[in-house]
Order: C-alpha cells, then structure tokens, then sequence
C-alpha cells in the first residue's frame, strides 16, 4: 500500500521540478501542464482515498 503512495508522489515532485526548473524553455506551457500536474494529483489522491473507505 505504501508504494501506491509513493511513487505518484515521487513522479509528481519531479515532475513538478522539471516544469519550474524548464519554465523559460516551456514558455506559456507551463501553465497548462501545471494545471495537468494537479489534476493528477488531485484524482490519483482521491482514487486512493477511495480505496481506503472500501
């Protein structure tokens, strides 16, 4: 269980500091996949909270 954890958050970190590190080559995608990168997070946390109430 603790990997289910984990790891989406591992990925998001980097995920996240690959966009703001990258920020001046993305350009105006930055805020787009920002948005995308919370919306993974937001339904990959909720689908393990779910899980949870089962």
């Amino acid at each position: 269980m603790k990997r289910n954890i984990w790891i989406p958050l591992l990925l998001t970190l980097v995920a996240a500091w690959g966009i703001f590190h990258f920020k001046d080559w993305l350009g105006p995608l930055v805020l787009p996949l920002f948005i995308a990168l919370v919306v993974f997070v937001t339904l990959k946390f909720y689908r393990l909270m779910e899980k949870d109430d089962l």
